[in-house]
């Protein structure tokens, strides 16, 4: 690979909760890097993903949601998390939702401000403006907002328009050789991911605020000649929640495993024994020791 021109640098994806930031991530490297699903707040952790071609390396920053209702420990966390991942950008791809502007987009575009980062404003979920010439009403509201270094709408479900994007990052990084090996996808353990796959299972099986009150913790990790023996610990808050999670007779619980299971069989190419376990820490999302030992980011 030459490194005449080469350009490399940190583009961070930031937002508001829900609106499509992992799964532009997702969408942009053609492969699941972080989960997803349908309620706010499920990106806790900063995640990297490599994205090398033969001309650049794009590191996208997936970034937990900025949100206002900051009440928990846990909560401030994810929002100096996201806001700490601006300090090493090179460029900024602020996600908003193609239907609705609100107050926390208001937050978010302030700190962007501030930054004097470059930001791309994409505006996601197109496909759910109708008529669409409410479209160009979105995008002239935006350019009054702010001076975007470009406007981009997009459909990251569907795939629309990420060629465009995708071609247009390198002009605003700098420079440089890769920082990270070629056949590098993201900076995250299989570990960390593991975990995710069960959170993620779990957060689409619950109902209301319990998946924000649980976490999970892998024990064991295996890799044998045939298969993975997976031991993860899902950790909540209190002993009410304990039986919602494991559900009757053990049937949630079973159900969540097997879920998890057939995604990591997929993504580790092998058949994976998972074994789960339900534990109270009380309080665990309101003491920053016990999210420092829980294996969440703590940024200054």
């Amino acid at each position: 690979m030459s490194n005449q021109a080469y350009r490399c640098g940190f583009v961070a994806v930031v937002g508001r909760p829900n609106v499509g930031k992992s799964t532009l991530i997702n969408a942009l490297m053609g492969s699941k890097v972080s989960i997803v699903t349908a309620k706010p707040q499920t990106t806790r952790h900063r995640i990297l993903a490599v994205n090398t071609t033969a001309s650049a390396q794009i590191l996208f920053v997936d970034t937990p949601g900025i949100h206002r209702n900051a009440g928990k420990a846990m909560n401030r966390l994810m929002n100096r998390t996201a806001t700490s991942a601006l300090m090493d950008a090179d460029l900024v791809l602020f996600v908003i939702e193609a239907n609705r502007w609100t107050e926390e987009d208001d937050d978010v575009l302030k700190r962007l401000k501030s930054s004097g980062i470059p930001t791309i404003a994409l505006l996601n979920k197109v496909d759910s403006v109708h008529p669409r010439e409410a479209l160009l009403e979105r995008l002239s509201e935006l350019t009054e907002r702010h001076d975007f270094a470009e406007l981009i709408p997009i459909s990251a479900k569907k795939g629309d328009n990420l060629d465009v994007l995708l071609a247009g990052i390198p002009a605003f990084l700098p420079e440089s050789p890769p920082l990270f090996p070629e056949e590098m996808r993201t900076d995250r353990s299989r570990e960390f991911h593991a975990a995710e796959v069960v959170r993620e299972k779990l957060t689409m099986m619950l109902h209301q605020e319990l998946p924000y009150g649980l976490t999970v913790q892998i024990e064991r990790f295996v890799e044998e000649d045939d298969r993975f023996t997976i031991s993860a610990i899902i950790w909540v808050e209190r002993d009410s929640q304990k039986g919602i999670v494991v559900g009757k007779g053990g049937s949630r619980l079973k159900q969540v495993g097997t879920a998890a299971r057939v995604e990591l069989k997929r993504q580790l190419g092998r058949s994976v024994h998972l074994e789960l376990w339900v534990k109270v820490k009380q309080n665990w999302a309101d003491s920053e020791k016990d999210l420092h030992a829980l294996g969440f980011d703590t940024p200054e």
